[in-house]
This record gives structure tokens, sequence and C-alpha cells, in this order.
């Protein structure tokens, strides 16, 4: 093997790898946006193929097909990249970019032979597709460094895209025909260039596969299926976090604990799904009315924790109010409509130096006496007064 043909087969290779790895996993996660990527890679290494290993035909007539796929291959990256953050791909715009880069490299290749007008016209055409990311993700927050990464090998790719060839060729004028063009520098820095730029954006989408796929464990983990909010070990790391920041800042907070009433003679007289539908209602209400920020938790089978990060004692106390007066009508007709379930509510706020498991004792202590004082109510914690000795 000849280092020419080794070269050749550098970025077919490459993009077959890509594209078998994404397959993969692709299979055991069944997204869009990770099959695009699989069939880019397919698309690069398929074009590659046909330029630089597959026999010529007259007219050069394999350079349409494989310009063609390194077009198609920016438009299902740019697909990929777009469909991860579940915006809107756009299609038409990709395809009218296509229809026109290969009218142009068309025209140049059979109506007005010229080397450099081809190249204009596929790398201006994919470097417009590129942009598209960049455009689709500058609005975004990127909350990650995962998603800065991809913005700026979005930006990047485009950039040698559409910047490299008018430097190069501007240095290196012209090619005669395509044995000097395979041999000259502009050549061999598409060669090194795009396979660093294909390597580049595979191993970040990938990072990203595996940020989402981990982030979708975690929310499995901590999440409770039935009520739509966090389970106890979801709740207490987040509201914990939650609570030291309130802390930090100055800020204060405050914690409700609501215990469906009677629970377990719901369950018995109407029977399980009866009382799960109420846990389901239960945690779509209160989704439907806590403010922003909210941190709200299944922590047992039917009670409930709620944290309010920056709110004070008498907002808490209103939305628990909300919460229990709004429970019976969220439940809707889902319930029998004998049935009138009620919530009973502790509340309290924190106060310097309180921990949560100190502030979701003293809620407790209050829920118990919301119990006590008939079910169905809101009570407030208040400390024990401090006795002071005499003399």
């Amino acid at each position: 093997m000849n280092g020419q043909l080794f070269i050749s087969l550098l970025n077919p290779g490459i993009g077959l790898l890509f594209a078998a790895a994404f397959f993969l996993l692709w299979l055991n996660r069944r997204e869009a946006y990770v099959a695009y990527a699989s069939a880019a890679y397919v698309a690069t290494a398929a074009a590659f193929l046909i330029q630089d290993v597959a026999p010529a035909l007259p007219m050069e007539l394999q350079r349409l097909p494989a310009n063609f796929g390194f077009l198609l291959t920016g438009m299902l990256f740019a697909a990929a990249i777009i469909k991860r953050y579940a915006l809107p791909v756009p299609w038409r715009a990709m395809a009218v970019t296509i229809a026109v880069a290969m009218a142009f490299f068309t025209w140049f290749l059979l109506v007005q032979p010229d080397i450099p007008g081809r190249i204009y016209s596929v790398s201006v055409g994919a470097g417009v597709i590129a942009l598209m990311i960049v455009r689709a993700l500058w609005p975004l927050d990127k909350p990650h460094l995962i998603d800065r990464v991809l913005f700026w090998v979005s930006a990047l790719s485009a950039a040698n895209l559409i910047v490299r060839p008018v430097v190069i060729l501007t240095f290196s004028g012209g090619f005669d025909d395509y044995v000097g063009f395979q041999q000259s520098v502009y050549w061999t820095t598409v060669q090194f260039s795009q396979a660093m730029v294909s390597i580049a954006a595979a191993i970040s989408l990938m990072v990203a596969v595996a940020i989402d796929m981990i982030a979708e464990l975690r929310q499995q983990v901590d999440d409770d299926e039935l009520s739509g909010l966090l389970n106890r070990r979801g709740f207490e790391a987040k509201a914990g976090a939650a609570l030291r920041r309130s802390a930090d800042d100055g800020l204060p907070a405050a914690l409700l604990i609501a215990d469906l009433d009677n629970f377990k003679q719901v369950n018995d007289s109407h029977g399980h799904a009866c009382g799960d539908a109420i846990i389901a209602a239960f945690g779509a209400h209160v989704r439907a009315v806590g403010p922003d920020g909210m941190i709200a938790g299944r922590i047992g089978g039917e009670e409930f924790a709620l944290l309010l990060p920056g709110t004070g004692i008498e907002a808490a106390r209103q939305l628990a109010e909300a919460v229990r007066t709004g429970l019976a009508g969220a439940c809707g007709d889902q319930i029998p409509p004998a049935l009138t379930p009620t919530a009973s509510i502790g509340l309290a706020a924190n106060v310097p130096g309180t921990g949560l498991s100190q502030l979701m004792r003293q809620a407790d202590e209050a829920l118990y006496v919301a119990k006590r004082s008939g079910r169905n109510c809101v009570r407030t914690f208040t400390p024990a007064p401090v006795l002071l000795a005499t003399a």
C-alpha cells in the first residue's frame, strides 16, 4: 500500500468507525439525533471512497455523487446536533443550500470546467450548513462544557469550510487538472483538517450522548414515576443543596410537608388504583401551583415535601393553602364522586444554621399538630419558648 492510497483511505476509515460507533449507541439509545450522526459518517465515508478510491468515470462524473455525499454529510450532522437540543431541523433550508451548491458544482464540472469554482461551490455550501448549526445554538443557554464545545466545533467547521479555500487558493493559485489538485497543498490541508474536524465533532457528540444517558439514568434514579415528583433520595439531594445556597445568599426558605388524610382507608375502601390516582393528581397539582425554583418530592407512601428557596413564611403559607384547597378539584373525575381527598400540611421556615434534616423535623412536628387539629388544615412550626432560669 503506497502512501497516497493510505492517505486516501484515512477519512473513509475514520467515517466508517464513527458510523459503527454511533450505530451501536443508537441501538441502546433510540434517539433520532444519534441515528443522524451515524448516517452522516456513512455518507462521508462513501463520499471519500468515491472521490479517492473508486474508478474514474467519463467526464469526471464520479465527482457528482462524491460531492453530494460531502454536502449530505454536513446536512445529517447538522440535523444531529440541532435535534439533540429538540430544536426544529431546517431541512428545507439545508436542501435548498445543497441544491444550489450542486447546481454550481455541475456547471463548473460540465459546462465551464473550473476546479476552483467546484471547490468554492461545495465548501461554501457545506459552510453555510455549518452556520445553520451556529445560528440554531447561538441563543441557547449552554450550561455544560460539552454544549459550548459543540457550538465552537460547529463554528470552527464553518470557518474551515469557508475561509480555508479562499486563503489557500488566493496564495497558491488554481489547478489545471485533478492530478495537480490531489498533489497540492490545498488537498493535503483538506485531508488533514477534515480528519481533525471529523474526529473532534464525533468525539464531542459522543460525549454529549453519554451526558444525556447519564442524565436520563440519574432522573430515573431520583424521580418518583407515579407522582411525577422527586423521590426521597432525589428530594434530599436537591433540597439540601438549594437550602445551602439560600443560606449562603442570606435568603429565606420554607419547607412544607403534606400528608394525604386517611389514605389507608381510601385504599381499603376504594382500591389501590384510586389511591394511585390521588397521588398522581396531587403531584400534578403541586407542579401546577408551585412557583419556579420549588423542589418537590414524594418522600413516603402518601407523604410529600416541598422546599421553597427564597420564600418567606407568609408566601409559603399561601401556597400550602392553595395546595390543600385545590386537591379535590385536581383529582376531578379520576376518583369516585363521593370521595373527597384532603391533605394535612406542616410548615417550617429556616433560620440561620438550620439544615434540611432539622427543617424536616420541624415541618413534621407542625404536620402532627395539623393531624391532631382534625386534619385538612395547615399548621406552622412554632419553636418552644425558652425558659430563663431565675436566681
